[in-house]
Parts: C-alpha cells; sequence; structure tokens
C-alpha cells in the first residue's frame, strides 16, 4: 500500500496546484499572458487534485469489500464438451493428434452446417483449414471459431 496509502497521485498534484497557487503572485505583473495562464491552471490543478483524492476514497472503500466479494466461473460458449489436445512437445504435434483434432472440428462443423444456414464458402474456407491444420495455435484458433460461430447460430434461433 505504501507510505502515502496510494495516495502518490493525489500528493503530487497537490504540491503541484500548492506551487503553482504560490507563485501566481510573484508572476501578475510580469507580464498579462501569464496571469491568464495561472487564471486557468490554478483551479484546474486543485480539481484535479480534488478528483486524484475523491476517487482513492472509493477505491478505498470499495476494496474493504472485495474480499467477502467472489467470482463465480465463467460459462462456456458453447454447450457441447470440447476437448483439448495438449502434446507433449508444445513445438511439436503428432500426426495422430492432428488426425483427431480435424475429426472432431469437422465433426462439430458439420453438426454447425445442419443447424443454422452459414455460407457455402465460410464452410469450404473452414473445411480447407481445417485440413491445412499443424500447429496447435491453429486448432485452438478454429475451436474458438466454431464456438463463436455456434453462439451465433443460438443467437439467431431465439
Amino acid at each position: 500500500m505504501g507510505y502515502l496509502g496510494n495516495h502518490l497521485a493525489t500528493v503530487v498534484t497537490g504540491v503541484f496546484a500548492a506551487v503553482l497557487t504560490g507563485l501566481w503572485p510573484y508572476f501578475v505583473d510580469f507580464a498579462p499572458i501569464l496571469h491568464f495562464v495561472f487564471i486557468m491552471a490554478v483551479p484546474i490543478t486543485w480539481f484535479l487534485t480534488f478528483t486524484c483524492w475523491i476517487s482513492q476514497r472509493s477505491a478505498d472503500y470499495m476494496k474493504k469489500f472485495e474480499a467477502s466479494h467472489t467470482h463465480s466461473e465463467k460459462k462456456s460458449l458453447s454447450n457441447s464438451q470440447t476437448t483439448q489436445v495438449y502434446a507433449s512437445n508444445p513445438n511439436q504435434v503428432s500426426y495422430a493428434e492432428i488426425k483427431e483434432a480435424q475429426n472432431q472440428l469437422t465433426g462439430e462443423l458439420n453438426q454447425l452446417k445442419e443447424s443454422v444456414k452459414i455460407k457455402d464458402d465460410e464452410i469450404e474456407r473452414l473445411n480447407q483449414e481445417i485440413s491445412n491444420l499443424q500447429t496447435l495455435v491453429q486448432i485452438e484458433s478454429l475451436k474458438t471459431e466454431l464456438a463463436n460461430l455456434k453462439m451465433l447460430a443460438s443467437g439467431k434461433k431465439k
């Protein structure tokens, strides 16, 4: 939390506002443009100081209740179970793992094709990507794209 209790921004802005306020009387007669600059800058910096202070007070207040509030686990985008493909070496994926992922993704795409009308060129593009799978990143990318399509399809049914 620190020595200042997370009020560093408030202190820095407040010191700057105080310095500007203190210098203002010395520069009033120096140049008329400086008088205008100080008229604009001093209230703005004091406003920023107040804003920093009130926002930190709000953050401190909300932090008190943070421990009692728990987050629930996010729900999956698709209703079907997804299986992850893990490789023994993250840089190298075996041929069997790629074939398994291709079969799984092709099956999901066919299910999706039956349930919703997708453009034929979109289906052809996805089939082409499935047949060219080589890495885990591509597999996960296609799984994400299929999950998004399923989500869109379920949204259109409603």
